[in-house]
């Protein structure tokens, strides 16, 4: 019998091209759990070997203290593939954040990693208890703390995902990583620590750990949006409440956002119009995240400069020589930090 293999060996492009061609529904979903996991290594083989014969696609990290993933699947194996997951004991009652929008085409291969951490956080979790969360909201409960006026609100995301879709009156922490924006939260709010605050996140995976190091460092009453931006949009649209998001949420896939609001909260970063549809430049030696307008996109075909622009027009062997000489906007400053430069716009 052959040994099956438990990684992708198929060219990305290939693999890009098939799930752009292909008419299959799939449904799009994320997760995650902490639990204690003592083979990490085994537990991701285990993972890809079961998993991959259910056509799932996306990005899964394992570690020592859990799970974290974003795939899509399927929609006809959806469900015989919860079964099969739920035959792992810690994800039975695990919540499924399904995508909001979705057009099945957000992952292209299946990548299962295995990682120190399922959230870069840099938290020394031994020095404080991971288990001392905050209070768990939902979208109803959510609504009233907001509403009330010894509420701070903060957004756990990255600026990059901030700057898309946001909550009314959330304070937005200018922040690139996680890492970086937890200690910068802690210190900002300091002096108010007998104050409601309430946190959010994504899917609501980095407020579990978040909500814990408040508590840890004094915050009296932490409270956290269950399920995230994902699950509070849906709960708001099943029973009726007013939806307190603007714009996009951005999500960690070929998407790069889905719409929760028609409001369009930020700006090309190249010509300033109103837009919020992120581009991942096409110049694979500079990759920058930005945000690009249709007109800008087609200007500039797909590319933060025109100085990309023109890379991309060499040869391949043209393009390996400039790679030992230029320097590019995304290699320079990475994701949404050039905004310091040319007054937030790109040339």
């Amino acid at each position: 019998m052959k040994k099956k293999r438990l990684y992708n060996r198929v060219n990305r492009d290939v693999l890009r091209e098939q799930i752009a061609q292909s008419k299959e529904p799939r449904t799009t979903l994320s997760f995650y759990k902490y639990y204690h996991i003592k083979n990490p290594n085994f537990f991701r083989d285990y993972l890809y070997y079961n998993w991959s014969d259910y056509g799932v696609l996306g990005r899964i990290y394992v570690a020592g203290e859990g799970v974290n993933g974003q795939i899509s699947v399927p929609s006809k194996q959806f469900e015989p593939f919860k079964k099969k997951m739920e035959e792992v004991l810690f994800f039975n009652g695990i919540r499924l954040n399904v995508a909001i929008e979705d057009d099945g085409k957000s992952f292209f291969k299946l990548a299962i990693k295995v990682r120190h951490k399922i959230v870069a956080d840099g938290l020394n979790d031994d020095s404080f208890d991971v288990t001392d969360k905050g209070t768990h909201v939902n979208a109803q409960k959510f609504n009233e703390l907001t509403d009330d006026p010894n509420t701070i609100l903060i957004d756990m995301r990255n600026h990059y995902e901030t700057e898309v879709g946001y909550f009314e009156g959330a304070v937005l922490p200018d922040a690139v990583t996680f890492r970086e924006l937890l200690p910068k939260v802690i210190d900002d709010f300091k002096e108010e620590k007998e104050k409601n605050i309430v946190m959010y996140c994504t899917g609501g995976i980095r407020c579990e750990k978040a909500s814990a190091y408040f508590k840890h460092s004094g915050f009296e009453n932490v409270f956290q949006l269950d399920g995230g931006i994902i699950e509070y949009t849906r709960q708001a649209k099943e029973q009726g409440l007013k939806n307190k998001f603007k714009g996009k949420n951005f999500v960690f896939d070929e998407r790069l956002g889905e719409r929760i609001s028609n409001e369009i909260v930020s700006n090309c970063h190249q010509c300033g119009k109103p837009s919020d549809t992120h581009t991942n430049c096409a110049n694979d030696a500079c990759h920058l995240l930005f945000i690009q307008c249709e007109e800008c996109k087609q200007k500039f075909d797909n590319c933060c400069t025109s100085k990309c622009k023109d890379f991309i027009q060499l040869s391949e062997e043209g393009q390996k020589e400039k790679r030992k000489t230029e320097e590019f906007t995304g290699t320079k400053f990475g994701k949404g930090r050039y905004k310091a430069h040319n007054g937030g716009l790109l040339e």
